[in-house]
């Protein structure tokens, strides 16, 4: 991106950088969780990060906390404990290499209430492309930024959990996880529509 100098002349353009990424290390119920922050919103997350994935990332203790980190795993925090329905966190899919439909199905799912799930088919239907419930698939198992772009809510029309970018295992986890929190505070019934 290309940005004018103080007095906008041509000749005082000069490159725009985006803001450096801040990427931290965070303990969670489905295993540590590296999140990109750029400013006030998340552009990465990865499910139990490789070694070598994991030297991109800071622990918690060898950063400098801002008001908004202590914020946001704090609501991260209180998401996986139940307790809080929506982290609230602002994510930016933008920071990622993804096409339009990618995109339009990753907004379709950030739809899925708290508590309830999609199927692949439903979910195809709702990005406007009806037969592409596997492409669909294909763009979850890739999402960027699950669990804030929950596409943990989107299950196989035959029944079960079906795959998620974290495992099965940690899927079913957090589908329980809000399966209880929305019963405690009576939203939804969680069953697939």
């Amino acid at each position: 991106m290309l940005q004018g100098g103080k007095d906008g002349g041509p000749t005082a353009l000069r490159e725009a950088r985006a803001p450096e990424a801040t990427r931290v290390l965070m303990a969670s119920p489905i295993g540590r969780l590296g999140i990109e922050f750029r400013d006030q919103v998340i552009t990465r997350l990865v499910i139990q990060p490789s070694t070598l994935e994991s030297k991109q990332f800071q622990t918690l203790h060898d950063i400098e906390l801002t008001d908004f980190l202590i914020e946001a795993i704090g609501r991260l925090s209180e998401y996986f404990a139940g307790v809080r329905a929506d982290p609230a966190i602002a994510v930016d899919l933008s920071a990622n290499d993804l096409d339009d439909f990618a995109r339009r199905v990753l907004a379709e799912v950030c739809r899925i209430p708290y508590g309830k799930t999609w199927t692949y088919k439903k979910l195809a239907e709702a990005s406007g492309r009806r037969d592409a419930f596997n492409r669909v698939r294909r763009i979850l198992l890739a999402n960027p930024i699950p669990v804030l772009v929950p596409c943990h809510r989107v299950v196989p029309e035959r029944g079960g959990a079906g795959a998620w970018i974290g495992g099965t295992r940690k899927k079913e986890k957090l589908l329980r996880t809000e399966r209880k929190g929305a019963a405690a505070v009576g939203v939804g019934s969680g069953h697939a529509e």
